[in-house]
C-alpha cells in the first residue's frame, strides 16, 4: 500500500499533509508514529471524568496532530471537543453528546490506526 492509497483508505487528506510535511518521507514517518503517540488515548481518558480542563488540552493537541496529519475526520471532531471546552465558551453540548463525539472519535481512530498499521507492514 502507498501512503497515498492509504491516505485514500483512512479519508485523510494526502495534499493537506504534503502542504505541512512536504515531503513522503517525513509523512511516512510521522503517520508511522501517529498510533502509539497517545494523544488521542489522553483525550478518551479526559472524557472518562469530563474533566473539562483535560478535555481541551488533549483535545487541542490532537487536533493539532492529526490537522498536521491531513486527518480531517479526526481534527474536526477533536476541533468540536476544543471549542466546547475552550476556557470562556458556554457549553452547547451535553456531556451524552460529548460521550457520543468521544466514543466516533475513538471508533475512527481505532480504525485509522488498523490501517496504518496494515500500511506499516507493507
Amino acid at each position: 500500500m502507498t501512503l497515498q492509497e492509504l491516505y485514500q483508505e483512512i479519508g485523510g487528506d494526502y495534499n493537506q499533509v504534503l502542504r505541512v510535511l512536504r515531503a513522503d518521507k517525513l509523512v511516512d514517518k510521522h503517520i508511522r508514529k501517529f498510533p502509539g503517540g497517545g494523544a488521542v488515548e489522553s483525550l478518551l481518558a479526559a472524557g472518562d471524568n469530563m474533566d473539562p480542563v483535560r478535555l481541551f488540552e488533549a483535545s487541542h493537541a490532537v487536533k493539532g496532530i492529526t490537522g498536521n496529519l491531513g486527518l480531517t475526520g479526526l481534527s474536526e471532531a477533536a476541533s468540536r471537543i476544543t471549542e466546547e471546552f475552550r476556557p470562556g465558551n458556554s457549553r452547547k453540548m451535553t456531556d451524552e453528546e460529548v460521550r457520543e463525539l468521544l466514543g466516533e472519535i475513538g471508533a475512527t481512530y481505532r480504525s485509522t490506526a488498523a490501517a496504518i498499521q496494515r500500511y506499516a507492514e507493507g
